[in-house]
């Protein structure tokens, strides 16, 4: 099933996301489909990324660890992290039709940022009405 957004959710999402994350220290934070396609996307004004190619590739990357996961008999993996030296990116499954892509350095612990990415995406599946 395809969700068509209305103005009032993009704004109510872009809110949250501006709210509690941007405003937390997160760099960058975008929501994309599954197809890699971009519904949202804020930063802190200093990212200089190409958000549709990581979307794509963010779409890319979990689709390939799904069917990882099934490989070793396990549904999915809801969430991947990647580390790097000084950002790191976490992909956290937002329904089953969107992913939530967020991109911190080391300011931010990754429990913290957990804790806030899952109370933000509770928020925006209430506002999907999911």
């Amino acid at each position: 099933m395809e969700h068509v957004l209305g103005q009032k959710q993009l704004d109510g999402i872009e809110d949250v996301l501006r709210g509690d994350l941007i405003e937390l220290g997160v760099h960058s934070v975008i929501l994309i489909d599954m197809a890699g396609n971009i519904v949202a996307g804020l930063d802190n004004g200093e990212m200089k990324h190409d958000v549709y190619s990581l979307g794509a590739l963010a779409a890319g990357n979990f689709g390939a660890v799904s069917a990882m996961a099934k490989i070793i008999g396990e549904e999915e993996f809801p969430l991947l992290f990647h580390k790097g030296e000084k950002r790191n990116i976490q992909f956290s499954k937002v329904t089953g039709e969107f992913l939530l892509v967020t991109i911190f350095g080391k300011e931010i612990s990754l429990g913290f940022l957990r804790l806030k990415v899952a109370e933000s995406i509770d928020k925006i599946e209430k506002l999907l009405g999911s």
